[in-house]
């Protein structure tokens, strides 16, 4: 028997747990050969010739990517760009201005970047940390200047003091931007809302450049090609996987909505492959790639993964080269404080996840208590962290930026039903329980999950069990309600209808309505549903309610002028857990 009581020939099936202390030991060792590009801070400059420029220079020949911000505190975030190589002089340095003002008239803080050699290793990308020079719950402008030509101006918000009581905070939320699979002008449209942040819950890149992750109805969009420097389908290493973040930052319509707002940023499975997990047989990561079951290559992969993700991504990530297990070395899962209106909780659900089930997911198989004992997504620290981050809030709202589903989705009717949606919670259904159980013992007021993953727009009751088996009851009573989801749709990525060719004509007439009724009538809990459309969503939390906007754009058009319209939007009073529809107002 193992230490956790089943037998040791059980222990090696693929979903089962097999857990120790030197778990991720391999991932540290090569974490270990990798220079990670951490935030730098700026030095005086010695005179004023390092921030003179031409204002007719353009700006995009030196900083291809433009600008962005990310990783707020009350003071300060973390900036970012990338000089072009062939701009790139390792004798002159780069200037940082920081204004209260667009003209820049009012300078708070400036500088130089000094390390040239770091600068050309990291891929010539530069994240320099303003903690500590701004003022809370303030918009500044920024802009950086080499060799006589400056960027395009920032805009960055730093987070309010935890003191302070702000009336309101609203996201833009977004995921799931398959490059290859349509444009961005959802991401104009973002860059003209009035919102303070944007939060993005994962798969800002897609790790194939010959469309692997698109479907029947998928077309092709001119200019959209990739080729890897690799010259494989898929990446296959550091270089493959700069050249992807590259790639997408050099969308204009990205670029405006980073230029205009602070990220807020985690990651989902395509920053490293599609259904990434940890195989813990192994000590390796494994997924969905051609060489997912190699689990040197798999460590060696991930780790350039998270390499790029850090030279490319503004995000304030907690990092302790000498921590002995993966937790201690690195924390993708963090806290941000609003004021006391709102915590938002952030989580890593691929790096500590088990593999998936084999098993098929009908009612009998899915439930907590058919689920091998210790099975994670989370991990245990990270859960337990999780579990108290959100029963001791004490601000009015409590958001979960979780990636995947949370709530159950079920196909068909009582014993003739299937889970389909393995690699949500409802592949991770004991871990669920727990933590479901946990928020409803607290009591907890006012909780709010924001997902992504699945490319689709849901409202929905988190309930602490769901009639079936499925939450490890029998009955078809619903549990009580402990709280909403809103996901958010995908920016361009394969939907269910563009994967059965539904998207225009008669097809989508007739398939949308009939698919957003089926949904909700299958799932009591879920009280919308499209997966027709794409586009993002805005959440804002105000001491009354919390309001939820579902817009859906064209993403076959390459142009601002693309349309927008609100599919959906709806209203959750504070005290009380309950889905008002209230798409009239937002559409007039």
């Amino acid at each position: 028997m193992t230490e956790r009581g089943y037998p040791d020939d059980e222990r090696d099936a693929p979903d089962e747990p097999a857990r120790d202390p030197d778990d991720h030991a391999e991932l540290l060792s090569e974490l270990d050969s990798h220079d990670l590009s951490l935030a730098t801070d700026l030095v005086h400059a010695s005179g004023a010739d390092a921030f003179a420029f031409d204002p007719d220079a353009d700006p995009d020949a030196v900083f291809p990517q433009s600008v962005a911000s990310g990783g707020p505190t009350p003071s300060g975030a973390i900036i970012w760009t990338r000089i072009a190589p062939d701009a790139f002089d390792p004798d002159t340095s780069l200037a940082v201005q920081v204004a209260h003002d667009p003209a820049f008239e009012e300078v708070v803080y400036d500088g130089v970047v000094t390390d040239e050699a770091r600068i050309e290793a990291h891929d010539y990308t530069v994240k320099v940390d303003l903690d500590g020079h701004l003022d809370a719950d303030s918009a500044y402008h920024y802009r950086f200047i080499y060799d006589g030509v400056a960027s395009r101006a920032g805009r960055c918000r730093t987070l309010p003091h935890p003191n302070d009581s702000p009336e309101s905070v609203e996201f833009a939320v977004l995921a799931c931007q398959n490059f290859l699979n349509g444009y961005f002008p959802a991401y104009h449209h973002v860059a003209e809302e009035d919102v303070d942040f944007l939060v993005h819950v994962g798969d800002f890149v897609y790790e194939s450049d010959d469309g692997a992750f698109k479907g029947f109805g998928s077309r092709e969009y001119e200019g959209r090609e990739k080729r890897f420097p690799s010259g494989h389908d898929r990446v296959q290493g550091l270089e493959d996987y700069r050249y992807l973040y590259r790639t997408y930052r050099g969308d204009e319509f990205l670029q405006e909505a980073l230029e205009e707002h602070t990220l807020i940023a985690g990651w989902d499975d395509h920053e490293m492959v599609n259904d990434v997990y940890w195989d813990a047989r192994t000590d390796a990561p494994a997924g969905d790639h051609p060489r997912g079951d190699d689990p040197e290559f798999m460590t060696e992969l991930v780790a350039d993964a998270m390499h790029a993700w850090w030279e490319y991504m503004p995000a304030r990530v907690e990092y302790d080269p000498n921590g002995d297990s993966l937790q201690e070395r690195f924390r993708l899962w963090r806290t941000f404080e609003f004021g006391d209106l709102v915590t938002l909780a952030m989580t890593d659900e691929r790096l500590f996840r088990d593999p998936p089930r084999e098993a098929i997911p009908t009612p009998d198989n899915v439930g907590p208590q058919y689920e091998p004992p210790g099975r994670t997504m989370l991990g245990d620290e990270q859960r337990e962290w999780l579990i108290d981050t959100v029963t001791g809030s004490e601000t009015t709202w409590t958001v979960w930026a979780d990636e995947v589903l949370t709530t159950p989705f079920r196909l068909g009717s009582g014993p003739l039903s299937v889970y389909p949606v393995q690699g949500g919670w409802d592949g991770y259904t004991r871990e669920r329980q727990r933590i479901t159980e946990a928020i409803d013992a607290a009591d907890v007021d006012n909780f709010v999950t924001l997902t992504g993953d699945m490319h689709c727009y849901v409202a929905a009751y988190q309930q602490s069990s769901y009639p079936g088996r499925v939450s490890g009851g029998e009955g078809v009573a619903p549990g009580e309600r402990i709280g909403v989801e809103f996901m958010t749709p995908a920016i361009t990525s394969l939907n269910v209808a563009e994967a059965l060719g539904l998207t225009s004509g008669w097809a989508k007439r007739l398939t949308e309505p009939l698919l957003s009724w089926l949904i909700p009538a299958m799932n009591p809990h879920i009280d919308f549903f499209d997966s027709h459309n794409w586009g993002y969503s805005t959440v804002a939390f105000t001491r009354e309610d919390c309001t939820y906007v579902g817009y859906s754009v064209d993403k076959t058009v390459d142009s601002p002028e693309a349309d927008r319209e609100v599919l959906v939007a709806y209203r959750v009073p504070e005290g009380v857990v309950a889905l008002e529809e209230v798409s009239d107002e937002h559409s007039a």
